[in-house]
């Protein structure tokens, strides 16, 4: 029998070595966080200390002012928020080594910088100011708000867009279409939001508030009922 044995063809006598499992695709596993997040995190955590900081800078003349300064904070606060959720969702996925996508953190940062200084410039009013200088700031501020708020959500479409690209296999194949809703809404809204820079939504008002500054509500209201409605379609469970 052993003579048979060492007679026997080589392939005969070596066990086949299984071949590795194939590289496993990626479906929104987390990877290494690069230094341009970690960033992000700082330049996001900064914008919102920097927001309570105008209140401090600021103290109140009356009960009025109390509650419009937090309301005003409270809506800075949403703004951020809600962009560094969709944005950490996205990083999460997103080949952040590429050139345009490493050119939209940037300019992504750059607007998420100046939220507070914008919107303080709409909220808080000099008491050396005439009313027709302060309405006349107010107006350019939210101005530059809108295209900031705009930008944001231009970027961020971008992302849900680079990410809903099937050829790129950045997330399972049943996410593709959640990614596509997201830029699509994204889109919908920053195009509305980019509107409201016309000088007819400063002019026009209700309530003694300009029509501009409603328009700013529903990105907020979008994503937060979406995320209480339909969480899926919001958090993705990429994790």
């Amino acid at each position: 029998m052993k003579g048979d044995l060492t007679r026997l063809a080589p392939k005969d006598q070596i066990h086949t070595i299984p071949e590795d499992p194939p590289m496993r695709q990626q479906t929104g596993g987390a990877h290494p966080r690069p230094r341009i997040e970690t960033l992000a995190d700082l330049i996001f955590g900064l914008s919102l200390s920097i927001g309570s900081i105008a209140l401090i800078a600021n103290p109140p003349k009356s009960t009025g002012e109390i509650t419009t300064h937090i309301l005003a904070f409270a809506y800075t606060f949403f703004v951020l928020i809600t962009a560094w959720l969709i944005y950490t969702t996205y990083m999460s996925v997103l080949p952040i080594e590429t050139r345009t996508v490493t050119f939209l953190n940037v300019g992504l940062l750059l607007l998420v910088a100046i939220v507070p200084y914008l919107l303080n410039g709409v909220e808080v009013a000099s008491p050396a100011l005439t009313p027709a200088e302060v309405s006349m700031i107010q107006n350019y501020s939210s101005q530059l708000f809108a295209l900031d708020l705009g930008g944001i959500l231009i970027i961020l479409a971008t992302f849900a867009h680079v990410i809903s690209l099937e050829e790129k296999r950045l997330v399972a194949p049943e996410l593709v279409t959640l990614f596509r809703n997201g830029r699509n809404r994204m889109a919908i809204l920053a195009v509305l939001t980019l509107l409201s820079v016309a000088p007819q939504f400063w002019e026009w008002t209700l309530l003694g508030v300009p029509i501009r500054l409603y328009l700013w509500y529903p990105p907020l209201i979008s994503y937060w009922v979406g995320r209480a409605v339909r969480p899926d379609s919001r958090t993705y469970k990429l994790a």
